[in-house]
């Protein structure tokens, strides 16, 4: 049997509000199983974003007002994420507070990180790091936690499979969760889909890694993603691990039907997404 694989820094980009404190505390349950590091990365708004839009004059009066709100505004922003930080119980943890250019760096953070987790109204589009969401999901191909609800990293974990390289890569990727898992349930709508595909071969892949998975075969047809939102949530599933559909087209990634469902379901579980 192949060894049990670990994670040592998982990523909590902060962005001074709420969710902040919900980030956190995803990614402390997502931690504590493996005794990882939380890396704590405030991301302000970035004043080269404003650049473009200033021309030649920029350092006229308006300009140069609207950067210095900028950088009150990411001051204040940094005290309110530290606080979130500094209330995070958590022990091993470590907070950065990012300069410009913001997304160069929230990037490198991201490629130093096992995983990087969001909070749900962020994957749904809204709140200043929305496309930060996109970008390391799409761009960066970060194994990216969208955490819902309290999480529960290491109880019943729901794999969607298809046998496509999304799903395959989201599975081998999720590995270390898996491995650590109460239950681990693959769960597959051939009927749903234009390929064919045997779970019994994840269930085989898994099985050699110290994985005991169960597979659950859903006879029904149509839309694949509300068909395995539905299972696992009837399920109680804790994380469901689904792999990321789309393309980056200009700049912009483009969430392909599936992973949109997956991001826009009501009452889903928690989900582990890998592009």
């Amino acid at each position: 049997m192949a060894g049990v694989m670990n994670w040592a820094r998982i990523m909590a980009p902060l962005a001074c509000g709420d969710a902040d404190a919900r980030v956190l505390a995803a990614a402390a349950a997502l931690a504590a199983p493996f005794q990882a590091e939380i890396a704590a990365v405030y991301a302000p708004a970035d004043v080269a974003d404003l650049m473009p839009w200033m021309g030649e004059g920029f350092m006229g009066g308006v300009q140069v007002t609207a950067v210095q709100s900028l950088k009150e505004a990411a001051a204040v922003g940094e005290k309110s994420a530290r606080a979130a930080f500094e209330a995070c119980a958590y022990a091993d943890k470590s907070f950065t507070a990012l300069v410009s250019p913001v997304w160069a760096a929230l990037s490198l953070e991201g490629r130093l990180s096992d995983v990087v987790v969001f909070d749900d109204a962020t994957a749904r589009g809204r709140g200043p790091l929305a496309e930060s969401f996109q970008q390391m999901v799409a761009d960066e191909q970060r194994p990216t936690v969208v955490a819902r609800g309290e999480l529960n990293a290491v109880g019943c974990i729901a794999v969607a499979w298809d046998g496509g390289k999304e799903a395959s890569r989201a599975a081998r990727t999720a590995l270390p969760l898996l491995q650590k898992a109460a239950r681990v349930v693959i769960l597959a709508a051939p009927a749903a889909s234009t390929r064919y595909f045997d779970p019994a071969r994840l269930q085989q892949f898994l099985g050699a890694r110290g994985v005991t998975a169960e597979i659950q075969a859903l006879s029904e047809g149509g839309d694949t993603a509300s068909i395995l939102v539905k299972a696992a949530k009837a399920l109680e599933a804790n994380l469901l691990v689904a792999g990321a559909y789309g393309h980056p087209r200009l700049q912009e990634f483009i969430f392909g039907g599936t992973t949109r469902s997956f991001l826009n379901a009501n009452g889903a579980p928690s989900l582990f997404l890998s592009h």
